[in-house]
């Protein structure tokens, strides 16, 4: 599946119109501020209702606009839909129907852009969660793992919290640690094969862009065993509910990126975070390639600028697997692809192409 084209409404500094997306790789191009990353943010947002910049969505709504939505063509003719108000309203529609979270018609999408350094540096939170999508895309038997265990554990805090007020016993505790356990146990193993799929790719990856002895791991704080669990859940009642929550767990796991036997996000320089990004989308992509699942769309924003010449062949060389791409640059040599789609983007405006549409 891919964007054929995104037609954007109010959406930052991009013109009202239609764009047209080619297949395989496309290169945006244009000067600083002139709306490149803008555009790959509106592809974003119309895929998953969100932006991958920090900040508040509403920011993507355009001064003196009193909403944002963008529509995409998606490969077999249907339309993807997210809109935002200012009042916070959304909207995410595929085909005129509400999309919930998760479904196979959504194509997979995959980001570069240096708010997304937070994978890597940021807290084990937004690790866990990566993990997580990445295993219901891989294994889609898989998918409800987290959000069943995430929903087993709000209703054990809750109950602990309820005891810890005074306003119920702790009776019933002991079967919530062992339906918490039972969650657990499937989801740890998941979260571990997944991590054995991407830790060799993701070592020779790194170790080609210039990251020797960089490796991804899974440390979990608790035990994968159903029966371990649940007895050291009932071991730690007390202090459950002495703090209000439970302090035990697969919600406590680290996915940890290393180099040279270091943690990343503590000892990496920034080009190094940078490189770990890059080398973790491209062994998820190569990893989604092989259990015959289709690769994720890939928005790669300002990847080429900190690249020597090889290495920037060497990714066009990546993405010449299959799969779209969509890439900003200053500059287009810096994308050694000559098939590509060149869009050129100059105040928010596709420039010189019959690609964009007027409103």
């Amino acid at each position: 599946m891919v964007v054929g084209g995104v037609e954007c409404r109010g959406f930052r500094n991009l013109a009202d119109g239609r764009i047209a997306i080619g297949e395989g790789i496309v290169v945006v191009h244009g000067a600083n501020g002139a709306g490149k990353t803008n555009l790959l943010e509106a592809v974003y947002f119309g895929l998953t209702g969100r932006s991958f910049r920090a900040g508040n969505d509403r920011d993507m709504i355009r001064l003196g606009e009193q909403g944002a939505r963008v529509e995409l063509d998606l490969a077999g003719g249907d339309r993807l839909l997210s809109a935002l108000d200012r009042s916070g309203e959304r909207r995410h529609l595929l085909a005129g129907k509400p999309l919930a979270g998760g479904l196979d018609e959504r194509p997979l999408v995959s980001v570069f852009h240096p708010d997304r350094l937070q994978l890597i540096k940021g807290s084990p939170a937004h690790r866990r969660a990566h993990l997580d999508r990445l295993c219901g895309a891989i294994w889609p038997a898989r998918a409800d793992l987290r959000s069943r265990f995430g929903r087993t554990l709000a209703q054990r805090n809750a109950l602990v919290q309820r005891i810890r007020a005074g306003l119920g016993g702790d009776e019933s505790l002991p079967s919530w640690d062992e339906r918490l356990a039972a969650e657990a146990e499937p989801l740890m193993q998941a979260r571990a094969e997944t991590i054995g799929v991407l830790d060799g790719r993701f070592a020779e990856l790194a170790a080609t862009l210039g990251l020797p002895e960089a490796e991804i791991s899974y440390r979990p704080r608790a035990s994968g065993d159903r029966d371990e669990l649940a007895a050291e859940l009932a071991r730690r009642r007390a202090e459950d509910l002495n703090r209000a929550y439970t302090t035990y767990g697969p919600q406590l796991d680290e996915v940890e990126l290393r180099l040279r036997d270091r943690p990343l996000r503590r000892f990496g320089s920034q080009g190094q975070q940078r490189l770990a990004l890059l080398a973790l989308l491209f062994a998820e992509r190569a990893a989604l390639i092989e259990a015959g699942r289709e690769p994720p769309l890939m928005l790669l924003d300002d990847v080429m600028s900190e690249l020597d010449p090889d290495h920037r062949q060497l990714l066009v060389s990546l993405l010449a697997g299959g799969g779209q791409a969509v890439i900003s640059a200053t500059e287009l040599a810096h994308v050694p692809a000559a098939d590509a789609t060149r869009i050129e983007v100059a105040g928010g405006a596709v420039q010189d192409s019959p690609a964009l549409r007027a409103a």
